[in-house]
């Protein structure tokens, strides 16, 4: 193994007014803890710990917007309202207080289903043809949004992100993946319609998403960084994808990125798996690689990430045996595949991780438990 504290993982990194003493970052994570969509000081510690300990960027478990369909469950915490940004206020001021980087995840889960046990979702359930993207693809799922719908949550996006700059927060992200609302407009299973936002091509079906993304850009100015996450599979759907070539690719990323997106938020299941293997073979680009090589911006590859304490530095996928040296992860890094790193589960159950991982502290590592996504460690 490459001497990790060493290696490009612990050197800075500046994407315009945005400073990172590493390149990793604390992938999203829905928690499920906040009290009536208001985060409480538990969850502002349980973010200070990952900051006080060399986490470079933290990127805020997904928080829903100002409109009434945006959360399919009443523990997610808000992005608005007098309350609820307090508590985000205090959040951001107790990271900023231990010299961490912080920016909010935005949500609105479209046609998703997920209410927590014994609470009903939301009755106006909107998506972009009411179709469900969870259960069969074909499924009738609230109803389809007019214009007025869409104008109007576009507008909640944008006053969220002006919020999470007011407030003082970093960086602000778009949550564009895993079959919610925004990857119901790009998927054409969830996305029927025939007017603007509708469309054969991936490309015509970017519509909404453009539209967003220039309203958070018009309402943050040019020098506050906006991540936006994307991924191929969907929740329960893995093996979907909306790109099937690097053109296709391109015809979705580049739009945005000319809309504004500073960072695209690469989520794979596993970052070691090449995107097109039929193009460039085993060790080709990942999903992350070639939103780097089409769009020239900076990328975060995240996916399957974790260390193990019997297999000290390999990296796990939660779900299949497979393992992979940290090695790979290095050397993609050093190649320029990608520029930050996201790290989920291994965050979640250690907040110690990333200081542990710098200081060579390998021994002391945890095991992923998942009895760790029913606390806030």
């Amino acid at each position: 193994m490459k001497s990790l504290p060493s290696s490009l993982l612990f050197q800075p990194y500046q994407l315009k007014n945005l400073n990172l003493k590493n390149r990793i970052v604390m992938a999203p994570m829905t928690r499920n803890f906040a009290i009536q969509g208001v985060v409480t000081d538990d969850i502002s510690q349980y973010y200070r710990r990952r900051a006080e300990n060399d986490v470079g960027l933290i990127l805020s478990e997904a928080t829903i917007v100002d409109r009434p369909a945006a959360h399919n469950d009443p523990r997610v915490p808000q992005f608005y309202g007098q309350q609820a940004l307090a508590g985000w206020k205090h959040v951001i001021d107790s990271v900023h207080a231990v010299g961490g980087r912080m920016g909010p995840q935005l949500w609105h889960v479209g046609a998703v289903s997920g209410a927590a046990p014994g609470t009903a979702p939301p009755h106006d359930v909107e998506s972009p043809s009411g179709l469900s993207a969870i259960e069969s693809r074909h499924t009738p799922a609230g109803r389809a949004m007019s214009d007025e719908d869409i104008a109007d949550t576009i507008s909640a996006f944008a006053k969220a992100a002006a919020s999470a700059k007011e407030l003082g927060f970093d960086v602000v992200e778009v949550h564009g993946a895993h079959g919610y609302l925004l990857d119901q407009f790009f998927w054409s299973e969830t996305n029927k319609r025939t007017d603007r936002y509708g469309g054969l091509s991936l490309r015509d079906r970017t519509t909404f998403a453009v539209e967003l993304t220039k309203a958070m850009r018009e309402s943050v100015g040019m020098d506050f960084p906006l991540i936006f996450r994307i991924s191929q599979f969907k929740t329960f759907h893995y093996t979907t994808k909306l790109a099937h070539t690097p053109d296709e690719l391109a015809s979705w990323l580049q739009p945005l990125a000319d809309a504004g997106v500073d960072v695209f938020d690469c989520s794979m299941r596993r970052f070691w798996e090449p995107e097109f293997p039929e193009i460039d073979g085993a060790k080709g680009l990942n999903l992350a690689g070639w939103a780097k090589e089409i769009t020239g911006k900076t990328t975060i590859a995240v996916g399957s990430v974790g260390l193990s304490g019997d297999v000290i530095g390999a990296l796990f996928d939660g779900e299949a045996s497979q393992t992979e040296s940290l090695d790979e992860l290095i050397r993609r890094m050093e190649n320029k595949e990608f520029d930050l790193i996201a790290i989920g589960r291994a965050l979640l159950n250690d907040p110690y991780w990333a200081k542990k991982v710098k200081e060579g502290d390998y021994k002391s590592l945890r095991d992923f438990d998942p009895i760790s996504m029913a606390k806030l460690i």
